[in-house]
């Protein structure tokens, strides 16, 4: 509910606070104030309380589609696609290859499929001449 409010607002709320209570009565305020959010917070955990007794063990099916709704928030389709086809396998794209290693240790491979520094492809150190086209590379389109 709260979770938008940083120190800053806090501050302010605080500065006038003591402005427009002044420094006599802002404590009494503050502690007001602390004993009604424990009030309510106890008033919502005896109600959670009772609804748990009163409905008994079907609370706990009551609660897993609200959990699983929950869940649905933190949603990633690019993570569920990639599980749900290859079922916890090796990465294929070379996704999962963030620290430099494979999954089982071994040396990163790029996206194309060669070990890094490989010397699959020749490298040129000297420009083309006039006319001659550059390699191809059909994996890289």
């Amino acid at each position: 509910m709260f979770e938008s409010i940083g120190w800053g607002e806090i501050l302010v709320l605080i500065v006038a606070g003591l402005f427009i209570l002044g420094p006599e009565r802002l404590p009494e305020a503050a502690a007001w104030l602390g004993r009604s959010v424990r009030k309510v917070r106890d008033f919502a955990t005896g109600a959670r309380q009772q609804l748990r007794d009163e409905v008994g063990t079907d609370f706990d099916e009551f609660r897993k589609p609200i959990e699983d709704l929950r869940n649905l928030r933190n949603f990633d389709p690019k993570r569920a696609v990639t599980q749900h086809l290859f079922d916890g396998d090796h990465d294929p794209l070379g996704l999962d290859n963030i620290n430099g290693t494979g999954g089982d240790g071994s040396a990163a491979t790029k996206p194309n499929g060669y070990a890094e520094g490989s010397s699959a492809s020749p490298t040129r150190t000297e420009p083309l001449p006039p006319g001659e086209k550059p390699p191809v590379d059909p994996d890289a389109t």
